[in-house]
């Protein structure tokens, strides 16, 4: 275990006039609270934090971070509390060591949701101070250094969060030696065979190539120095088990496949020594065709700049070189760690603030948006891991504003990246002058113009499409705000109809007084709750006006022809005599306040029936929790069921123009006499009548009957009967009815 004066003199190393009280106070203070605690492994607790701070030092950040390193495991583990904190270490460090405290009272259900509320909390931290990032990648990568004395499962679950998100969050953040040891630190938990076989094959090949590295490295420097680049590095070595791995799944290739295992930087002084470098090299090796990169005119989005090539070198070996100054390599090593490094103060190191400019601050920025959204804790998580997964294509507005983005992105991401605005009114695109689909996958350097439209709202399809996870969140919002809006038209329409019932006049101001007893913070949320179902209007009318008192009408029947119920959307009830046909001439529901029915079939808050409904029935409608209004026929014997339910029904009427084009769903029954022949007939005469079967079901009733049951698409009630009619008089069918539900 390291003691505290080791740690004083590594970062001294560095920052000679370090501030060794403030070390020293933490070492202690931490010391003593985590006490007599021991790690799985039997060690003290204390190893870890320290541990945490030395490899914190090897990336020379300030004695504040060091600090927090050793004080992050104080609040969520010991009696340690943030006022304490604060009063011995100040404020600021107070804010870093909460941020990495876990939230552990959640009340949420699933282990995911618990999950994505620490990465919300911790991206927020992030936010605000970069250095709670620093600390806390660090603290994964000593915990998976130490993960075997774990139990299996708790080894998996860690190494499946490990490679989920903190090693392509230490990616995205240019930290590419810790991202590149947390990978295959999890890759060795979470496929320990396929570890076990690729680490041995990389072993066999090293043994193998003996002195190659070394040999080509030398060719290379030599080669440089007769050209007169002085003063450069080459560093060669051999690929990591899981990024050989992932490029053979990727590519789908074997191991004796895989031609470039090997990598190689060349370290210059200069951007125009890259460029010299590059022309040295490929004057001299055959170059492999699409292999090229250029990340010093294009910056990648987490900073990291550098010359991709990969050439036919030495020994006749396919090697991948990157070509970058001291400065990118530095970057590129410890992503924005190295922004300590190169301050344009006289200090070495000092506190670490990410610039606004940086590109991995952009990402961020755009990720924690994403949290002031709305979505629920599954959909962050998925989004996160959607943007932190992905390789990039690089693409431009048609003005030349550079857009990255993930890999297999499509117009309508890239509509999404430009502004939010814009893909939720994006209609079509021109990519390089062409109109092309907007599932078009995107290539580096394509010219993107979005065609926009005002009327345009995102079709719930796309989120299958797009692959960001800032398009996937826009749209899901766009169509709940569709499908909100849809409900409120239709909450707003049936809240008018009921308080006109009562004589009352409703408007939008007066349900703001009694908002809280209804159980919403907006209008809007209560007006669109009617829509749903979940709301009952006479619920409203009742807040709104508590004195009003319900009216309601009885008619006595004819016990010879029996009891008809039926209640209107003001909740009156009506016991009527006859047939359920003949009631429509006293009832409200034909009359002009009932709400027109358009069959709009694809509206969320119009639903039919199973057994369907077309225009010419008498029909009503009940009010569904989250379906809106689902419309029957006034037959149906499935109303009987809301008997006692008269706040759900709703006077409802058709309103179809002659110009309608739409077909409208009816059942009906045939007996036929089973022989050849007869559900051709029965087909035929359907087809004639210019009705569509949508399905057909059968079966045999006696030996020699069979019973259909048809589901037809027709027009009206009129074209139906007529066929009704028509299918009777057929030789083969005994008896033909219509089939309520």
């Amino acid at each position: 275990m390291m003691r505290q004066y080791e740690l004083v003199e590594r970062v001294q190393k560095y920052k000679p006039d370090v501030n060794e009280a403030l070390l020293n106070k933490a070492y202690v203070y931490a010391m003593q609270k985590h006490g007599q605690q021991k790690r799985a492994s039997g060690d003290p607790y204390i190893s870890h934090p320290l541990e945490v701070a030395a490899i914190l030092t090897e990336m020379h950040l300030d004695e504040s971070t060091i600090a927090v390193a050793l004080l992050h495991d104080t609040i969520e583990d010991t009696t340690a509390t943030r006022a304490e904190i604060d009063e011995l270490f100040g404020e600021d460090i107070g804010a870093l060591v909460e941020g990495l405290t876990k939230i552990k009272k959640l009340d949420l259900v699933t282990k995911k949701a618990k999950q994505a509320e620490n990465l919300r909390k911790l991206l927020l931290a992030i936010s605000d101070d970069v250095r709670v990032l620093l600390v806390k990648l660090a603290d994964r990568l000593h915990n998976m250094r130490t993960l075997d004395h774990m139990s299996a499962e708790k080894r998996a679950r860690i190494s499946e969060e490990t490679m989920d998100i903190y090693a392509p969050l230490a990616g995205r953040m240019g930290m590419q030696d810790m991202r590149e040891e947390l990978e295959n630190l999890s890759f060795r938990h979470i496929n320990p065979e396929a570890f076990e076989t690729v680490t041995r094959r990389l072993e066999e090949l090293s043994t193998r190539n003996e002195g190659l590295i070394k040999k080509i490295e030398a060719e290379l420097d030599e080669l440089l120095q007769a050209r007169g680049l002085t003063g450069t590095l080459v560093k060669g070595r051999q690929k990591k088990p899981y990024s050989v791995f992932k490029k053979m799944q990727s590519k789908s290739l074997s191991f004796e496949q895989l031609s470039d295992v090997w990598g190689f930087r060349i370290i210059v002084a200069d951007i125009p020594d890259c460029y010299r470098a590059l022309g040295i090299v490929h004057t001299r090796w055959r170059v492999v065709p699409g292999r090229f990169k250029d990340y010093i005119s294009t910056p990648k989005q987490n900073d990291y700049q550098s010359i991709h090539t990969t050439i036919v070198g030495p020994s006749r070996q396919r090697i991948e070189l990157q070509i970058r100054t001291r400065l990118m390599h530095e970057i590129a090593e410890y992503g924005i760690a190295a922004h300590t490094l190169y301050k344009d103060s006289a200090e070495l190191a000092g506190e670490v603030k990410l610039s606004p400019k940086s590109n991995a601050y952009s990402w961020l920025r755009r990720t924690i948006e994403s949290l002031a959204e709305g979505d629920n804790p599954e959909e962050f998580l998925e989004h996160t891991k959607l943007e932190l997964f992905q390789d990039q294509v690089f693409c431009f507005t048609p003005k030349g504003q550079l857009i990255a983005l993930p890999r297999g992105a499509t117009p309508i991401d890239f509509a999404y990246a430009v502004h939010t605005n814009i893909g939720d009114t994006c209609v079509g695109a021109k990519i390089n002058g062409r109109i092309m689909p907007l599932v078009t996958r995107l290539n580096n350097g394509d010219e993107v113009e979005i065609v926009r439209s005002g009327i345009q709202v995102p079709p719930p399809a796309w989120e299958e499409i797009v692959v960001t996870g800032k398009a996937r969140a826009a749209i899901r919002r766009a169509t709940r705000a569709a499908v909100r809006k849809q409900y409120s038209g239709l909450g707003y329409r049936i809240l008018e109809r009921t308080f006109e019932r009562a004589g009352k006049s409703f408007t939008r101001e007066a349900m703001k007084p009694v908002l809280h007893r209804l159980g919403h913070k907006e209008i809007e949320d209560a007006i669109a709750a009617v829509g749903r179902g979940e709301l009952s209007s006479l619920d409203v009318l009742r807040a709104v006006f508590p004195d009003h008192q319900d009216e309601r009408v009885t008619v006595k029947p004819n016990t010879d022809e029996g009891w008809f119920n039926m209640r209107s959307a003001a909740g009156m009830v009506f016991k009527l005599p006859g047939r359920p046909k003949d009631m429509f001439d006293v009832l409200e529901g034909e009359g002009p306040e009932a709400l027109p029915i358009r069959g709009l079939s694809g509206n969320a808050e119009v639903h039919f029936s199973a057994s369907g409904a077309v225009p010419g029935d008498r029909i009503v409608g009940i009010m569904e929790k989250d379906k809106g209004i689902t419309i029957y026929p006034i037959q149906s014997p499935s109303l009987q069921k809301f008997d006692e339910e008269s706040e759900r029904w709703i006077d409802v009427r058709w309103d179809l123009d002659e110009a309608n084009n739409t077909r409208f769903m009816a059942r009906i029954q045939i007996n036929a006499l089973n022989e050849p022949g007869t559900l051709a007939e029965i087909a035929q005469s359907i087809a004639t009548s210019d009705i569509n079967i949508r399905t057909l079901s059968m079966g045999q009733v006696a030996a020699d009957f069979s019973e259909f049951q048809l589901d037809l698409e027709v027009w009206d009630l009129r074209q139906l009967n007529h066929l009704i009619t028509q299918i009777r008089d057929l030789p083969s069918v005994s008896t033909v009815k219509r089939v309520f539900e």
